[in-house]
């Protein structure tokens, strides 16, 4: 079968030949419809993810984690659990029995694997960690990648009373009001701008802050959130998701102590019962056509080509074997 093998960390992986998976006991054959490529596909095959050497534990091996595919039955699942060397980026893999799960009708394989996790990136922190309110406004910094795009069109699906936004690519910015955003923020402003930005657009203050950035502009914006003067200010959920613009920020005492400022990891609040009524209510927002994504369909064959572009500008890229 053709795959997309890698043979060394810090490789890009290949497009070639490589024997057919043979399921054992417990093991499920699985014929491969659709893979989102992902940052941290890339990580893992560069071996500067910290579980590289868990999930790709031998080598030559195929790339990829978890996808979309079709059973012998004629089931369209999700599934996971895959271990090396088959991974999900090939024309067929093996999981175990239970590390699948069905995927609804009239959801096809494309959509079904680049929109829930990316959704769920953005409705667990909203709704679990964040307990959003409706009515309340909301700050999504780093809004111009996939999640964060997601992340405008939950937020106002929740119910939020204004979705302020940040980003820097102008294309995607138009996309974001498009979207829902009230407002969006030019983070290619001075720190200076920014802060009276960040200052102006919360009206009577932010409630709810989601992170995908870190780094430089979260400093900037935290230092916006530090009131002139001493008063009673009302709590602020920062949810930190992501970690583009840098992994370690300053952070003052201040920025603690007045600024009604609450950090929580994106993660808060999950459970397994979460997980499920987040993945329905995902797979409902679907069916409803309720959520927009740009999603660019490569063939398999082109894996060494998409791997190294830079040009995705807030696309899901979706490998088809």
């Amino acid at each position: 079968m053709k795959a997309a093998v890698l043979h060394k960390f810090g490789d890009t992986p290949k497009f070639e030949e490589f024997p057919d998976p043979i399921p054992g006991e417990g093991g499920i054959l699985v014929h491969v419809k659709a893979v989102a490529l992902e940052n941290v596909d890339k990580m893992m095959a560069a071996g500067s993810h910290f579980a590289s050497q868990q999930f790709l534990s031998t080598l030559p091996a195929i790339v990829g984690f978890d996808g979309i595919g079709m059973l012998d039955d004629g089931r369209l699942v999700g599934f996971g659990g895959v271990k090396a060397p088959y991974g999900a980026m090939a024309e067929k893999t093996v999981i175990p029995e239970g590390y699948y799960v069905p995927v609804p009708e009239g959801v096809d394989a494309v959509t079904a694997a680049a929109l829930p996790a990316s959704a769920l990136t953005s409705l667990f922190p909203l709704k679990w960690a964040a307990k959003l309110r409706p009515g309340e406004t909301v700050l999504i910094n780093g809004s111009t990648g996939v999640s964060g795009k997601l992340a405008v069109q939950i937020a106002k699906l929740l119910g939020a009373g204004r979705v302020v936004a940040t980003g820097r690519n102008e294309k995607s910015i138009k996309q974001v009001m498009e979207f829902g955003a009230d407002a969006v923020i030019d983070l290619k402003r001075s720190d200076e701008d920014l802060i009276e930005d960040f200052k102006k657009e919360a009206g009577e203050g932010y409630d709810v802050i989601l992170d995908f950035l870190w780094g430089r502009p979260t400093e900037v914006l935290i230092k916006s959130l530090i009131p002139g003067e001493l008063r009673m200010s009302k709590p602020i959920r920062l949810i930190q998701i992501g970690e583009k613009a840098g992994a370690t920020i300053s952070l003052s005492g201040d920025a603690l102590r007045t600024s009604g400022l609450q950090i929580f990891g994106g993660a808060a609040g999950i459970t397994p019962e979460a997980m499920g009524e987040a993945t329905n209510q995902v797979w409902d927002l679907l069916r409803a056509d309720k959520l927009r994504m740009d999603i660019e369909q490569v063939p398999l064959k082109d894996i060494e080509a998409v791997w190294k572009r830079k040009d995705f500008e807030g696309k899901r890229i979706v490998i088809i074997p």
